[in-house]
């Protein structure tokens, strides 16, 4: 992010949960501040430590435990990169319901910490119902072991949910048990384009329609992105001309002729009825792959000039890409997007998961700049407050957005998580300055 700058004196690396339950029993009983890190992929700054913090890395606790070719259940170590789970899981017909852009390196412990959505959302659903159960270090040392591979248990309260999206400040997460679906046999892509949002939106009705039960991914992209991506990269465009607004349909079932005639007929289908302009359709694992480039490229590609802000969000579907258009308008009328050095914005543009209305609006900028950044700030928020959409639909609050949280959460909820974090670190030794 060229964003956050990182302050510490020690950088410590267990390699069991054993070891990481003494290193936080004697910073608890010493009032040494810590911050779990893991892959180092966040974009709130959420692993970042402020001051004079303890960095604690999860990177050598990477073993995989247990996985149950039966039920489907996969129990791993919080270091674990996500990429190598997912290979690992694909030898055995198996696929880890979630896929980001930065599974190269991203770890599950951070994953879990984060509550990340990523790409397979729309077709498995958020981590809070995939994982089973979790082992957790907590701030005094104790160990809560609640690694449970069963899907039914309903003995009391649900714990571990309070530290699937935690960010790290109620305890470190050591280890994961989490349900894997079967991997597609038959896996489609298509990637047309649509010349108004309302033209997305229909698009995607008629998706779930039509492909309900395959229907895995569908992923939305703005000209502007598209433009970033081919100046960056200067690929070959997947489709001839310019258009407004860019789509990714992903299906994942059993049957590869049955998908693949769906898939057709709903493309005759919206290009007959007018509703996209032009499309194509992935022929082989290559093309596949190519055509996901211009979805997953966008983020990389925004960082060419300098910096990037970021605002990953919820908004209601009718609303979402209006956020990006009040915000080029906003930054354009103060003299702040432009083609040539004395303008700090490049460009903004929004992409994102058009199933689960999450929304990435992205400022590329030349340098960071505080006029950017008071026109930005708090606009973004208060513009989504006014639409109950939510500030952080799947990084977190971490550094960024901790000032922030009133504008998604009524002062009972935050009251209600500020006596959680009491109850589980009274001494305020976990990631702090973050969250709440």
């Amino acid at each position: 992010m060229r964003k956050y700058k990182g302050h510490t004196k020690l950088v410590i690396k267990p390699a069991s949960t054993e070891e990481i339950s003494q290193a936080l029993k004697y910073c608890n009983d010493n009032m040494l501040a810590v911050v779990p890190q893991g892959g180092n992929t966040g974009l709130v700054g959420g692993s970042v430590p402020v001051y004079d913090e303890i960095v604690l890395s999860t990177s050598r606790i990477n073993t995989i435990r247990s996985f149950d070719p039966v039920a489907g259940t996969l129990v791993v170590d919080a270091g674990c990169i996500l990429e190598s789970v997912d290979q690992f899981l694909a030898d055995k017909g198996y696929i880890f319901p979630l896929d980001l852009g930065a599974k190269g390196s991203c770890q599950i412990g951070g994953n879990v910490a984060t509550n990340a959505g990523g790409l397979r959302l729309l077709r498995y659903g958020s981590l809070h119902g995939n994982v089973l159960g979790l082992e957790v270090v907590l701030p005094d040392g104790t160990i809560m072991d609640d690694l449970t591979t069963l899907r039914k248990n309903n003995t009391g309260y649900d714990l571990k949910q309070l530290f699937i999206g935690g960010e790290g400040t109620l305890g470190i997460i050591t280890g994961v048990s989490i349900l894997c679906p079967q991997r597609s046999q038959a896996v489609n892509v298509a990637f047309f384009a649509l010349e108004s949002f309302e033209k997305v939106q229909h698009a995607y009705r008629e998706a779930k329609q039509q492909l309900s039960e395959i229907l895995s991914a569908f992923e939305l992209m703005d000209g502007r992105s598209q433009d970033l991506v081919h100046n960056v990269t200067n690929k070959k465009r997947p489709l001839e001309g310019d258009h407004p607004f860019y789509c990714l349909i992903e299906t994942s079932g059993s049957n590869a002729e049955h998908d693949k005639e769906k898939l057709h007929q709903f493309l005759e289908h919206v290009m007959s009825e007018e509703i996209v302009s032009d499309g194509t359709l992935a022929d082989n694992a290559s093309q596949m792959q190519s055509l996901w480039s211009w979805r997953e490229g966008i983020t990389e590609c925004l960082g060419h000039w300098g910096g990037v802000y970021k605002y990953d969000v919820s908004i209601p579907l009718s609303d979402l890409y209006e956020l990006v258009e009040d915000t080029r308008a906003r930054l354009s009328s103060a003299g702040l997007v432009g083609d040539t050095n004395e303008h700090p914005v490049v460009a903004v543009v929004g992409y994102g998961h058009m199933g689960d209305s999450n929304l990435h609006l992205n400022v590329a900028t030349r340098r960071f700049d505080k006029a950017v950044e008071e026109k930005l700030e708090p606009f973004v928020y208060e513009w989504i407050a006014k639409r109950n959409g939510s500030i952080s639909a799947e990084h977190g609050l971490g550094l960024q957005k901790k000032p922030y949280i009133g504008y998604s959460r009524s002062e009972t909820m935050i009251r209600l998580m500020k006596q959680i974090k009491e109850l589980f670190d009274p001494r305020g030794i976990m990631n702090p300055y973050k969250y709440i």
